[in-house]
């Protein structure tokens, strides 16, 4: 399961390649915004499995990219381009997509999340492969086309994705093992320091 270190460092990644004016404020608005989607930790205290619902569901990227294009593009004057120039709406923009990709899309492949809550109440995890063989040619096994299913795994009063807040769904004892992970395989470690590193090249070039 990715740790919030795992997401900030994916969004690290997409910071430097997609914000213009790269500074550390800028990258600090873009990795507090992919840590929000992990608050839904706390949710699940009142909304049983809602840890990896509230707001690890589409719609949170999908209204705030809606809300942005609105405000830039339809509305005669802009709020976050009066306020913050375009260089705030090319952080918002980056925000946004670090969201989708770094905070919820790794969820998807790491346990999974239920991704079109409240509408449709359904946990989905993203698993399989993709290879090219040369007796089975192009094999992929993440849509399996004429099965369906596959990659549901319940509904909230089904499914409980634990946390260091939240471990167990219900009343917990008062000697239960709380884990906050930081890298659980040896790719989220690399991805950690290779973000590490790129981030620290960047800053130290617009120093």
């Amino acid at each position: 399961m990715p740790s919030t270190v795992v997401h900030c460092a994916l969004a690290g990644l997409l910071a430097a390649a997609l914000l213009d004016e790269f500074d550390a404020q800028a990258v600090a608005v873009v990795l507090v915004a992919t840590i929000v989607p992990d608050l839904d930790a706390f949710a699940g205290f009142v909304i049983p499995g809602g840890h990896r619902s509230v707001l690890h569901t589409l719609l949170f990227p999908l209204t705030g990219a809606a809300l942005l294009s609105y405000d830039t593009r339809i509305r005669e004057s802009s709020f976050v381009r009066r306020r913050w120039r375009a260089r705030g709406v090319r952080v918002a923009w980056v925000s946004i997509a670090a969201v989708a990709f770094a905070g919820i899309g790794l969820d998807l492949i790491g346990g999974g999340v239920n991704l079109f809550y409240p509408l449709y109440d359904q946990f989905y995890e993203l698993s399989g492969e993709l290879v090219l063989s040369n007796d089975r040619g192009l094999v992929q096994t993440f849509v399996e086309f004429g099965h369906g299913g596959e990659a549901a795994r319940g509904s909230t009063k089904q499914v409980h994705i634990n946390s260091g807040i939240d471990p167990n769904r219900g009343a917990e004892p008062t000697n239960v093992e709380r884990i906050f992970p930081v890298a659980q395989s040896g790719w989220q470690l690399l991805l950690i320091l290779t973000s590490s590193f790129v981030l620290a090249v960047r800053l130290w070039e617009t120093r």
